[in-house]
């Protein structure tokens, strides 16, 4: 009696077995099969890579370094060669301010001596013959009024330069995190098909568009 439940127990096993085997998909083929047709209608396959992470503080970061020292929010965002370009412009105008501060100073504190009745200023007597001056009051307020006008217009150009290696700073970190990868790309193609009815080719322009 044992011996014949245990031979009922390994026929209903076994019939068990080939019912589940049966029920389980072959994925592997059913894959291949759809992989092959779809390649033959044009498609293709290629893997997906990871993007890399977008830092949503990184602007504000290389802004701030650009507002402390120029030029440090373009080495933060590895563009190396804008910074000696930063440094050469604010420096142009920090020396063409400084430049004609000074021409104004020497202009204005020699026209204010000589309106005080002074005639010991330094543009009295520059060729030293003893007679003077060589450089009129008129001369004199000329010059102060043309070294005021170019040192403030060399303060308003340093101020703008300065403002815009913080936004050039900013806008490139933004830049640098849109993906502008090769696979991105719209372009136009030649068209040439053949019309399946009146077996004649057909001419255009394509739209090719990568993702």
């Amino acid at each position: 009696m044992l011996f014949a439940f245990l031979f009922f127990y390994s026929v209903f096993s076994q019939e068990e077995e080939k019912k589940e085997t049966k029920k389980q998909p072959q994925p592997s083929k059913e894959v291949d099969s759809i992989t092959q047709n779809m390649e033959g209608e044009g498609v293709t396959f290629e893997e997906v890579t990871k993007q890399k992470d977008i830092n949503p503080l990184a602007p504000s970061k290389a802004a701030f370094y650009s507002a402390v020292l120029p030029g440090l929010g373009q080495i933060y965002n590895k563009r190396y060669w804008k910074a000696p370009i930063v440094w050469g412009a604010i420096g142009t105008g920090i020396y063409v301010y400084s430049f004609n501060n000074t021409e104004y100073r020497r202009a204005r504190n020699a026209y204010k001596r000589r309106l005080a009745g002074f005639e010991d200023d330094e543009f009295w007597d520059l060729n030293g013959d003893g007679f003077g001056p060589d450089l009129t009051s008129e001369a004199l307020q000329e010059a102060q009024e043309n070294t005021q006008r170019d040192r403030d217009l060399a303060l308003v150009i340093t101020i703008a330069l300065y403002a815009l290696n913080i936004i050039d700073a900013n806008v490139d970190s933004h830049l640098k995190q849109y993906n502008v990868s090769d696979d991105l790309a719209v372009d136009f193609n030649p068209y040439l098909d053949i019309n399946p009815f009146t077996n004649k080719p057909n001419y255009g322009m394509a739209m090719v568009i990568k993702f």
